[in-house]
């Protein structure tokens, strides 16, 4: 048996070894590191990707056999071949992953179930609001009088919602403001980039670097769209369209994990870069979060030998 497990285990070990070097690598240059949101936003999808991409089975056998210095990595080698000897702990191991992974993944089948349960009930409730649609810059939008405040909807097929009256609330400077945010949300699929993270956290559920990663992609998820409104001139405005939004007294049409950001968000929209400075910022940013990217690819399959060696 062991000749099956012990490499799998030890597969699994080497790549969530350097995936999580990858990890922190990017959490030290997107918290100490000048630029823009934009560019750690997508440093961050990569890193959340990673982690999902098992390269030592990928290129077992391709690589590795041309590295005249590939190795196993000691010590993690034998956690695997102890597991496969005692098939009992190898028993529970599994059992207790494939209850956190049947918990995940019902956990995240539940909040789609209500979120479609939602959209549903709120177009049964208010049918002729729904009914008012529109087009910005190619996205889908609806007018509706849920009582939730502007988001975008859907995966494969996003498309913004925004609540009726909301054009009384701001002004059009303050509602272009907010369009461009949503707008950029949509045009770049971030509800199936959330989602696909989510899938990995399903399998994953143990490592506590992917929840960081999560929590990491949500904050600059909103920091980047926040850098394109910034780039339209509009950021006072944005500022302006929060504060109204995430007013109790009128509103309450801020959702509450962009308000928990709200300071957050306030503070970057009133910061102003040079543009040349902030391009190289993001350039050397790129290019030292990619050397390190390329130096755990390449030590994944180095130390993920094609012949994985049981000593006895």
């Amino acid at each position: 048996m062991h000749e099956h497990v012990a490499p799998a285990v030890y597969y699994l070990e080497v790549h969530l070894v350097y995936a999580s070097v990858v990890c922190l690598a990017a959490w030290v240059l997107t918290s100490i590191w000048n630029g823009a949101a934009t560019a750690k936003y997508w440093i961050w999808v990569v890193t959340s990707l990673n982690f999902m991409v098992p390269l030592g089975g990928f290129f077992n056998g391709f690589g590795a056999s041309r590295i005249s210095w590939a190795t196993q990595l000691g010590g993690l080698d034998d956690v695997g071949i102890g597991i496969s000897r005692n098939l009992t702990v190898g028993a529970v191991l599994l059992a207790v992953w494939l209850c956190g992974a049947g918990f995940m993944a019902a956990r995240l089948l539940v909040r789609l179930h209500w979120g479609r349960r939602e959209q549903r009930a709120a177009g049964a409730r208010n049918p002729a609001p729904l009914k008012q649609r529109f087009l910005a810059h190619g996205v889908p939008v609806t007018l509706s009088a849920a009582g939730q405040g502007p988001s975008v909807d859907g995966v494969l097929r996003p498309r913004i919602s925004l609540p009726l009256g909301i054009d009384r609330l701001l002004n059009e400077r303050e509602l272009d403001a907010v369009m461009i945010h949503e707008v950029t949300h949509a045009r770049r699929h971030d509800n199936l980039i959330a989602l696909i993270h989510e899938i990995a956290l399903c399998g994953l559920w143990f490592h506590p670097l992917l929840w960081l990663t999560g929590s990491r992609l949500a904050v600059f998820r909103e920091l980047s769209c926040d850098d394109f409104v910034i780039q339209s001139s509009r950021g006072t405005d944005l500022i302006s369209a929060l504060a109204k939004l995430a007013d109790p007294g009128q509103s309450r049409l801020l959702r509450a994990g962009a308000a928990t950001l709200f300071r957050h968000r306030v503070a970057r929209l009133k910061a102003s870069e040079p543009r040349r400075a902030r391009g190289a910022a993001d350039l050397v940013l790129i290019i030292v979060y990619g050397a390190v990217l390329l130096a755990c690819v390449v030590g994944t399959i180095a130390h993920t030998p094609g012949c994985f060696r049981v000593v006895m």
